[in-house]
């Protein structure tokens, strides 16, 4: 019969990573000329990428700065001394201070987005100071606000003066660029679930472009599942508050989470001890490991147990010598006192024994030879002392020593012999702390990414990412449907938890008809494939005015700060008409004209519009009204 091994547990550790400061770049040569090169910003909520619309053959192909999108700034601190992204060697300390632009994935926060501008474009080797001569593409979140994209328009155009602007939607672009590697022939048709650190979407492509009509946006993203996981592990080691941060609880979601492709299934199988001591994480703590005596032999403790009761003999007879000194002192004292009874001074005899407070000369003889036998025993102890070495009476210790050497060295029952080899020897239970400092994490690895499918976990009163997705495909035709679910795409940081396509697969295969096709595929880089398709846009459409895609500063002036340029890849710019209010008229009507019901509104929202040449005329429209 084979035997079973048991199962080998897991031990991490967190790496707990600091970030070095970013450096500052060299403005390239092949940049310049012949055209300024744009610079490409993927504005995330969670991390900043920034970098040059350079062929890919350049060496400038990938980012050139990525950093975390928070800046650690005080109450009326000047701009000098505000920390931007990876300037923060580490975010704990200062959470507090963190700031962000992003309000969920808007931004609304102007005054730390123009700092992460700065920070931007100072490493780029450009100076900000003047004004940027290079065209910017920067990216926006599906539906943005006009007001939010008006007030990014004019931080650039008016703060740093760049000739051009764009804006797309990072998901699309990331879309179109995984849609070319593919070989896909445009127009393309999709469906991207988008993933990111604030919000979640869904977002159908029809015929190249972005129905906005139908997007759908979700609250429940990385972010979220951080803060599940760091409450779910404060709450089961309430010892480790200090060290369970949000920083780590990141780091466990991206190296140690997956997303169960039956949820309940999964959970079914932690319930077996053998399955759970495989697959749990134990991540160590840092902690520290020396235990006092823990290295010492058994030569070195009996020396210290000898030198102990060295020490010990010396307080002892220390001791017994005081107290023989201060009996003998007072026995002469009494010895006097009976002095003065013998020479008949009886008036300053009883005046003493007034002082000693005693009654009568029986009672001071009394203590006379109680104090004489007391002095003879601490002189036989002395000299038993000095001719016995190693051995005392400790038990004869009437008051506590106040050198500090231990109370456990004067307990009546300490052996007088040095403890022997035998019970040195004797192996103890010993407290691990080791694993004192280890946090099980066990069905928390798949519960934290399960709540983009079930927010109601973290009380989150909303549809579950698949039924948002459900809902989205049910507002189209069938054979919209086919063609949308043909190109399911993900994409965004939070979908690259292990079995996340599995999932995806598994539900549409739940709530699709019957033997009906859908594709699902995973964007080749998650995080970065935004950037690598704003860059591919912009090398294949260059900034010039009038063309597809770019705001030009004349565009700007003349059609407004909210307008947007589309392309395949941007939101659609609904214009607001937003109409003016018109100024009061001089000359008011008469009270008996006036009607406080709501036909005078309507008469006055009448009048206003077509501005009657005559007060007249505005008397009869009045009247007829009423």
């Amino acid at each position: 019969m084979a035997s079973k091994h048991p199962p080998v547990c897991q031990i991490f550790s967190f790496k707990d990573c600091k970030t070095s400061l970013d450096p500052i770049f060299e403005l390239p040569a092949h940049c310049l000329t012949p055209t300024a090169a744009p610079i490409v910003i993927d504005n995330g909520s969670f991390q900043t990428r920034a970098g040059w619309a350079a062929p890919a053959a350049e060496s400038d192909s990938a980012p050139r700065l990525i950093f975390r999108s928070v800046a650690a700034r005080s109450r009326g601190a000047a701009r000098s001394e505000t920390q931007i992204g990876n300037d923060i060697p580490n975010l704990e300390p200062l959470r507090w201070l963190l700031k962000s632009q992003f309000d969920r994935n808007v931004v609304v926060n102007f005054e730390i987005q123009e700092l992460i501008l700065d920070h931007v474009f100072t490493h780029l080797g450009l100076s900000s100071e003047g004004f940027v001569e290079h065209p910017i593409l920067m990216t926006e979140a599906p539906c943005n606000p006009l007001h939010c994209r008006q007030m990014m328009s004019e931080l650039l155009f008016e703060c740093y003066r760049v000739p051009f602007v764009s804006y797309g939607v990072d998901s699309l672009y990331s879309f179109y660029h995984n849609n070319n590697q593919r070989n896909l022939q445009p127009p393309h048709t999709g469906l991207i679930l988008s993933s990111g650190y604030h919000c979640s979407h869904i977002l159908p492509v029809v015929d190249g472009r972005l129905d906005a009509v139908n997007c759908k946006r979700l609250n429940v993203a990385g972010s979220q599942a951080a803060s599940y996981l760091q409450r779910l592990l404060q709450l089961k080691y309430p010892g480790h508050l200090a060290a369970i941060t949000l920083s780590r609880m990141e780091e466990l979601l991206h190296e140690h989470s997956y997303t169960a492709v039956d949820y309940h299934q999964e959970l079914e199988k932690w319930r077996c001890p053998e399955f759970y001591e495989r697959e749990v994480h134990r991540m160590q703590l840092p902690f520290s490991g020396k235990v006092p005596g823990g290295g010492v032999s058994v030569e070195e403790r009996q020396e210290r147990r000898a030198q102990q009761l060295r020490r010990l003999q010396e307080i002892n007879t220390r001791r017994r010598e005081e107290k023989l000194q201060q009996d003998q002192e007072r026995l002469d004292r009494l010895l006097a006192v009976q002095e003065l009874l013998e020479d008949g001074l009886l008036d300053q005899f009883h005046k003493s024994l007034m002082e000693l407070n005693m009654d009568s000369a029986e009672e001071l003889q009394s203590y006379i030879n109680k104090l004489q036998l007391a002095v003879e025993q601490g002189r036989l102890k002395l000299l038993q002392s000095d001719g016995a070495e190693g051995k005392m009476e400790v038990s004869e210790l009437e008051q506590p020593i106040d050198e500090g050497d231990g109370v456990a060295l004067m307990d009546p029952d300490f052996p007088e012999d040095p403890l022997s080899e035998k019970s040195v020897n004797v192996v103890q239970p010993a407290f691990n702390m080791a694993e004192y400092h280890q946090l099980f994490v066990g069905t928390e690895r798949l519960r934290c990414p399960e709540i983009l499918f079930q927010p109601s976990l973290i009380g989150e009163d909303q549809m579950g990412l698949m039924e948002t997705l459900q809902y989205v495909l049910a507002r189209y035709t069938p054979e919209q449907q086919e063609a949308l679910v043909n190109n399911v795409f993900l994409t965004g940081g939070n979908v690259q938890y292990p079995g996340m396509k599995e999932r995806v697969e598994r539900e549409l295969l739940e709530f699709r008809p019957f033997q009906s096709h859908f594709k699902v595929t995973m964007a080749t880089r998650p995080g970065l494939d935004a950037w690598y398709g704003a860059r591919d846009w912009a090398l294949e459409h260059p900034a010039a005015a009038g063309a597809e895609g770019w705001i030009s500063r004349q565009d700007y002036e003349e059609k407004g700060c909210e307008y947007l340029s589309e392309h395949c890849a941007s939101n659609v710019f609904v214009p607001m008409k937003i109409t003016k209010p018109v100024p009061a008229r001089p000359a008011e009507l008469p009270v008996a004209f006036q009607t406080p019901t709501g036909a005078s509104a309507a008469v006055a929202t009448f009048t206003s519009t077509s501005a009657p040449s005559s007060s007249t005329d505005a008397a009869d429209i009045n009247m007829v009204a009423s």
